[in-house]
């Protein structure tokens, strides 16, 4: 009787695992829906992430040069001799014969007596602003001067020429020559029209004599 029982049992619970493999499958977990990225501050509304764009400074006015107002030349008269004469003094009186002096002859349409910006007696060309013949004696150049020098003859006087440039701009030149009793110098400066000034004064400078202090003219 009790093993009757027994097999009744085993029966029953294999009836029972049979008939729960047999039965529907359970549903499969869903996936849990995916959790949504918190949205990143945009780099604008980030204040240490915003652009610094630096100030730009206009730059400052730098002074420029002002030019000296023109010499004041006489009246040229209603009748001119064809040339007249500036006689002074050598401006390197060590190296000269003593009681010479330089004499230069120059259209008096072109050229006139009168005085630079020193005081001095000196041409001012007419028609060329600025253009002006000078005595000048040798000097130091400031570093930034650049000098080119030549040796030339004009008429029967060989000058030592020196052209002085700055950012490489003529500023002046200066022609240093004489004859056997003169030596003296002279200084070309201008403004603009430099070859024109330099060609006209170099025809005045072709000029240059030596003659005694005592036919030298009265400079006015």
């Amino acid at each position: 009787m009790v093993r009757k029982f027994i097999r009744n049992v085993f029966l029953l619970t294999g009836v029972a695992l049979f008939s729960a493999a047999c039965g529907a499958a359970a549903p499969a977990e869903e996936p849990a829906p995916p959790i949504a990225a918190a949205p990143e501050e945009s780099a604008a509304d980030t204040p240490e992430m915003q652009r610094i764009v630096p100030m730009m400074s206009m730059p400052e006015a730098t002074p420029t040069e002002t030019p000296l107002p023109p010499l004041p030349l006489p009246t040229p008269l209603a009748t001119l001799p064809p040339f007249e004469n500036w006689d002074a003094p050598p401006t390197y009186p060590g190296d000269s014969t003593p009681g010479i002096f330089f004499r230069l002859k120059y259209d008096p349409r072109i050229w006139a007596l009168t005085e630079d910006q020193f005081g001095q007696p000196a041409l001012g060309h007419r028609q060329i602003l600025y253009c002006v013949i000078a005595p000048a004696t040798g000097r130091g150049m400031p570093l930034t001067v650049r000098v080119e020098h030549d040796l030339r003859t004009l008429g029967a006087i060989d000058y030592e020429i020196s052209a002085a440039y700055e950012s490489d701009a003529l500023k002046f030149v200066t022609y240093v020559g004489g004859d056997l009793d003169l030596y003296t110098g002279f200084q070309i400066t201008f403004d603009e029209n430099a070859e024109d000034c330099l060609l006209d004064a170099e025809t005045v400078l072709a000029t240059l004599a030596s003659i005694p202090e005592s036919e030298a003219a009265t400079i006015p």
